[in-house]
């Protein structure tokens, strides 16, 4: 597997609160997590951070090889509420960093099977060569989408709703958070890709497609940003891709 992440804090944001960590475990499985910060410049790069590292160190702590589907469903969602906590618990210790939070986005890839884990409106994507078909694998925690399922506005309707930016889930926003769980299997030559909403935000998804099927894998996550970039920038932006 190859696999290459880029983040930007775009052309409007001063500071990036997105933060990304990828790794692999010994026995050649392989994962990634990507957050996106809010509260504030200092409590969005703070909790974004502390997402990632803690979720990355419960994760890395937990693994064994040979695991069964519910195990490493457990696994992945005890790393999620080891990172929500200690999010939680940073949050109260000053009131600057009072009701900072954070979304998070990871997959572990073990033997051609990936596991996903979400909370937020990042997002997790997947191109399956064998069909040529680009999936979004996540379900965004957003009041859009609650407003989309409900009927009560269109796709295209929710990209300019003024309430597009507020979630309904994320990491240290409160002392319990209940991550979303799905798996995908993979073949050779497809491709994922995790990232923030200053990506989808401001880059279509046909776009997107376009991009992770004609780049090299090495190039693809830089890629997408500069597109993002191109349209205007209005969010910090993360993508990491991975390629079977």
């Amino acid at each position: 597997m190859n696999m290459s992440g880029f983040s930007d804090k775009g052309v409007v944001r001063s500071t990036n609160q997105d933060a990304y960590l990828t790794g692999s475990m010994d026995d050649g499985a392989v994962w990634a997590v990507v957050c996106d910060g809010m509260g504030g410049a200092n409590g969005g790069n703070i909790a974004s951070r502390l997402g990632v590292d803690h979720f990355s160190a419960s994760l890395k702590a937990g693994y064994r090889s040979g695991m069964s589907d519910n195990s490493v469903r457990n696994l992945l969602e005890t790393a999620v509420n080891a990172a929500n906590i200690r999010v939680f618990d940073k949050s109260r210790e000053s009131s600057e960093l009072n009701g900072m939070g954070t979304t998070i986005v990871a997959v572990l890839i073990v033997s051609g099977v990936a596991y996903f884990v979400h909370a937020g409106d990042s997002r997790a994507y997947v191109y399956t060569a064998n069909d040529g078909k680009f999936t979004q694998l996540t379900r965004d925690h957003s009041i859009v989408q609650s407003m989309i399922e409900d009927g009560k506005i269109t796709t295209e309707e929710a990209r300019f709703h003024p309430r597009k930016n507020v979630i309904t889930r994320a990491l240290g926003v409160d002392e319990f958070v209940t991550p979303e769980f799905n798996i995908c299997d993979l073949s050779t030559g497809d491709r994922l890709l995790l990232c923030t909403d200053g990506l989808t935000n401001f880059v279509d998804a046909d776009v997107i497609f376009e991009i992770v099927l004609a780049s090299s894998n090495e190039s693809t996550a830089e890629e997408l940003i500069n597109e993002a970039n191109k349209n205007g920038g209005g969010d910090n932006i993360t993508a990491v891709v991975i390629e079977i």
